[in-house]
């Protein structure tokens, strides 16, 4: 494929081609109900009961279940219910692979804040580019 110098996509031969793609941001976990869930869950490893889960993230019965749902297809978390005297209780916690994932994407979210606290200098332009322009 020739290049184009009018085409703005850069291409991998550059070097920071892809910089702040982060690829590790899943969108499974992006979401902020869902966010809250899993920071909740790995906040308590042994888990937590639904109706604590639900108030920790101000959500209601059907959001959680859905968002848990979710989480829960795509490997993160996983249920458990537990019969009570007064009535079934529901345990939710964070699964091996869930922990690792999430810490997977804390990563990424930890580079997107190093590119927003460290700004990129462009590059220099050769002086001789800058004729009857003066300091200010």
């Amino acid at each position: 494929m020739a290049s184009d110098s009018t085409n703005p996509k850069r291409t991998d031969s550059q070097p920071d081609s892809g910089r702040y793609a982060y690829e590790g941001l899943e969108r499974v976990i992006h979401e902020k109900a869902r966010l809250g869930i899993m920071t909740s869950l790995i906040s308590h490893p042994e888990g937590l009961l639904f109706t604590d889960l639900k108030q920790l993230c101000s959500l209601t019965d059907g959001n959680l279940n859905r968002h848990l749902h979710v989480l829960q297809e795509a490997g993160l978390v996983e249920t458990s219910k537990h019969a009570k005297p007064a009535r079934p209780q529901t345990k939710c916690r964070v699964t091996a692979e869930g922990r690792r994932r999430f810490l997977d994407y804390v990563a990424a979210l930890e580079k997107v804040i190093a590119d927003v606290a460290t700004p990129r200098v462009p590059h220099a332009a050769p002086a001789g580019n800058l004729k009857g322009l003066s300091p200010a």
